[in-house]
């Protein structure tokens, strides 16, 4: 639609003006023609007829020409609605697509910062993303931050109206509105939930410090609903894409990590110790007689201590240490730098904790330990495995329950010893 269309004054009111003044200013030429004609008395009340026209004519003109401005000004004003309004989808399209290439939680909210930050410049914002694990909201992005408004690092979804209802919410305490209980601020907020397929994924907040907040946050309520439905969009589709990483690299029953990302991990941590020096520590886990406690307990219980036993390592190690499924019964543990004394002790420590699962499942439990580490008792990746193995089947043949670890390696590289004793249960 182009400007000067609609400029143009065509309603019916200006037109009524219009044909009113040519009537008018006809009836004023007609009074002033007739006092050529006429004399005396009859020459005097043309001419006074000529004058009211006059002034007639004046009046109708001033009227339409209020009335045609006031009418220029409400266009000109839809127009720059139209021109904003055309501004916003096309931010919001642009919007839409770089989200399509966001890979983390990151990515999503620089995209949205930077999209709030043209469209609503005047307006704080802070984008919370849920925490599945944990039941509540952690902050992920926040922007034009002020003394007034400082989102908190989390926010627990029974104290957010708008998670509860569903539905945007305005907190204003100025305007005696219903405020959210983690609103302790003194710049009103909209708060937004972001939801797809029923799920929550996260919450949009924009803060407005001025004047007439409420009406304010009102106005721009379509454009934050927008944001938030390309933020939801966007988060559920990150968060599907870690759910199929992880099923693709861990284990379905014990939730530990699976052989294929083990090698993965065990190649770029043996690199790495290779490069700095930095000892890597393996711990091969063979559970003990666990063919005969599936026998005399039954399936349904070998898969519980599988479980157990996954728990009992991912309480007890470091972040940065790698517990994998090796396969059936058997499970490996990479040690980021650690020698090969601390990864026997650690390994003394995973063995009794597993014993005392023993207890809880009224059925004799327990594993055998076999440790080697980099470069303390084998040269590199290729041996590390075949070494660790071997100190397995040494734990199994000193009678099970216990932890070998490997010797370490003497001066000369072909000059290695078998595996020693290090630790009995």
């Amino acid at each position: 639609m182009q400007k000067e269309g609609l400029l143009a004054p065509n309603n019916r009111q200006n037109k009524g003006l219009r044909h009113a003044m040519h009537g008018v200013m006809a009836l004023n030429v007609a009074a002033a023609a007739s006092t050529i004609f006429l004399d005396g008395h009859r020459a005097l009340i043309a001419g006074g007829v000529a004058v009211t026209c006059s002034v007639l004519v004046l009046l109708v003109a001033l009227a339409a020409t209020r009335l045609v401005a006031a009418d220029m000004k409400q266009h000109l004003e839809l127009f720059d609605q139209a021109q904003g309004t055309s501004r916003q989808i096309e931010e919001l399209f642009a919007m839409t697509d770089m989200l399509q290439a966001a890979e983390d939680h990151d990515d999503a909210g620089a995209v949205l910062m930077a999209t709030a930050h043209r469209l609503l410049p005047e307006y704080g914002g802070a984008l919370y993303v849920f925490n599945n694990s944990r039941d509540r909201l952690d902050l992920a992005k926040a922007w034009n931050v002020s003394e007034n408004f400082d989102p908190a690092a989390t926010l627990l979804p029974g104290n957010c109206w708008a998670l509860k209802r569903g539905k945007p919410h305005i907190n204003d305490a100025s305007s005696d509105t219903l405020c959210c209980m983690h609103d302790i601020g003194s710049v009103a907020t909209v708060e937004v939930p972001m939801m797809a397929r029923g799920q929550v994924f996260g919450l949009l907040v924009l803060a407005y410090d001025g004047a007439e907040a409420f009406q304010n946050l009102k106005g721009i309520r379509r454009v934050t609903r927008a944001l938030a439905d390309s933020m939801s969009l966007a988060l559920s589709n990150i968060a599907l894409r870690e759910k199929l990483r992880t099923q693709s690299l861990r284990d379905p029953l014990t939730g530990l990590y699976n052989r294929r990302y083990m090698e993965d991990a065990l190649e770029r941590y043996l690199s790495l110790a290779e490069r700095t020096g930095a000892a890597t520590s393996v711990v091969m886990i063979d559970l003990d007689n666990f063919k005969r406690l599936n026998d005399n307990y039954g399936h349904a219980k070998g898969d519980a201590v599988l479980r157990d036993v996954a728990g009992q390592f991912v309480g007890a190690l470091r972040p940065s240490d790698v517990v994998a499924r090796y396969g059936g019964e058997e499970l490996m543990v990479i040690l980021p730098n650690c020698g090969v004394e601390d990864a026997a002790a650690k390994a003394e420590m995973l063995r009794m904790r597993i014993e005392s699962l023993s207890e809880v499942h009224g059925a004799p439990i327990s594993a055998s330990f076999g440790v080697a580490t980099v470069p303390e008792t084998s040269i590199n990746a290729a041996d590390v495995i075949p070494m660790a193995d071997a100190a397995l089947y040494a734990a199994k043949n000193a009678g099970k329950n216990c932890v070998i670890a490997a010797d370490k390696r003497s001066t000369s590289p072909d000059d290695l010893v078998g595996p020693r004793l290090a630790v009995t249960g």
